[in-house]
């Protein structure tokens, strides 16, 4: 089984930019689409962006196209999200998903980090 930790969440200010790592243990993620989740307070989990075990096939959700970027280290069996131009409406807890196969837009992922909290002030 795969664990995922997540970390590099915190507070900053908007405009500002942060940088999210999930590492993996248990195994590598070489074979694995990845994503970030995110859910605000009161809303529903929303897939923000992911990325192919082949790393050719990346998402982003509308909101945070040209702002965040997605990427994969497999030999560091750690994916990243990198969050420039931040916004408020980008306050969330953040998550880590991993899934086997080249499917990536979906919900339906198998493993799952504990989350960071991003918190965006205006």
């Amino acid at each position: 089984q795969v664990q995922l930790v997540e970390s590099g969440g915190g507070l900053v200010q908007a405009g500002g930019s942060l940088r999210l790592s999930c590492a993996a243990s248990g195994g590598t993620i070489s074979q694995y689409s990845m994503a970030w989740f995110r859910q605000a307070p009161g809303k529903e989990r929303e897939l923000v962006s992911g990325i192919g075990w082949s790393a050719d096939k990346t998402y982003y959700r509308d909101s945070v196209k040209g702002r965040f970027t997605i990427a994969r280290d497999n030999a560091k069996n750690t994916v990243y999200l990198q969050m420039n131009s931040l916004k408020p409406e980008d306050t969330a807890v953040y998550y880590c998903a991993a899934r086997l196969g080249q499917v990536v837009i979906t919900r339906q992922y198998t493993y799952w980090g504990q989350g960071t909290q991003v918190t965006v002030s205006s």
